[in-house]
């Protein structure tokens, strides 16, 4: 069984912070920032809305994702060069009591201006865009019943007598596993709000998706579909389906399953949106 698990945004901040300081002024307390030991791990932790809010820890983020983070853009809003996406970091920082998820991410981008000398500049691009709308039929979602203040979810490892992957709390999740006659994808949503849909669509296309339903509500829902061969990577040799399964007819794509069983659909547009251009940049960061 292969899984993947998408995780939500990302947050976080930046020394001698103050309320009601210029943006430009905002900083951590402290920060430790080094270039990634061979072998670590990548995960993050703490930050604004988190049970360890004074204390950020994130081991193995590359410049881009620092970058993506800071700014609050997505990965193909950045310009760059190539190493951006290659050099790992090790970074822990002290937040100011506090602190929001927004002030952080200023924090964050003087942060990359001080340790690795990050000079950017902003211009507008035209993209295609899907927006997320309300199909013909209309919508087949059902409002959560969870507490939207519950902590996030957890994947428990079981799954209903449908296969479907189950989560103990609010939470979205994709995940593509084997089923009876070959590899079957979910989306799992528990009290999400219909753009992050359109965010996961976005990372899944890598070009943006916008949330046009006019919905606001947190909806629970499943969504069960037929991964593209692009998404899935399977081992030299390996076949798509289990020993001796009998071919059937394929499921709907992940768009096609989206209007069959939400009643949401995507409809191509363009819009012009801000893009980061990286005009310097330093691999190595200045001591701690």
């Amino acid at each position: 069984m292969r899984r993947a698990v998408l995780g939500t945004g990302l947050a976080i901040l930046a020394c001698g912070f103050a309320f009601g300081q210029a943006s430009g002024n905002l900083t951590f307390e402290v920060a430790s920032v080094r270039p990634a030991a061979q072998g670590d791990r990548g995960f993050f932790r703490g930050g604004p809305g988190t049970p360890d809010p004074s204390q950020i820890v994130w081991n193995m983020p590359t410049l881009r994702t620092l970058l993506t983070v800071a700014y609050e853009i997505k990965d193909y809003q950045l310009n760059g060069p190539a190493w951006l996406d290659s050099e790992h970091y090790d970074i822990v920082a002290k937040v100011p009591a506090g602190a929001t998820k927004e002030q952080v991410n200023v924090m964050w981008q003087n942060l990359l201006k001080e340790r690795f000398g990050i000079v950017v500049h902003h211009e507008s691009k035209e993209f295609q865009v899907d927006e997320l709308v309300v199909a013909k039929g209309g919508v087949k979602l059902k409002e959560t019943t969870i507490d939207p203040h519950a902590p996030p979810a957890v994947e428990t490892g079981n799954s209903d007598k449908n296969g479907v992957p189950q989560m103990n709390g609010p939470g979205f999740m994709k995940t593509i596993q084997m089923g009876p006659n070959g590899l079957v994808g979910y989306v799992v949503a528990r009290a999400q709000p219909l753009s992050q849909l359109a965010t996961i669509l976005g990372n899944q296309f890598r070009h943006p998706v916008v949330d046009k339903t006019g919905l606001t509500g947190k909806y629970d829902f499943n969504v069960e579909f037929t991964p593209e061969p692009s998404e899935v990577r399977l081992p030299p040799g390996a076949a798509p389906g289990p020993p001796g399964a009998e071919a059937s007819e394929p499921g709907p794509n992940l768009v096609a399953a989206i209007e069959q069983q939400l009643g949401l659909r995507l409809v191509a547009t363009k819009a012009m949106l801000d893009v980061v251009v990286v005009d310097k940049a330093e691999k190595v960061p200045t001591e701690n």
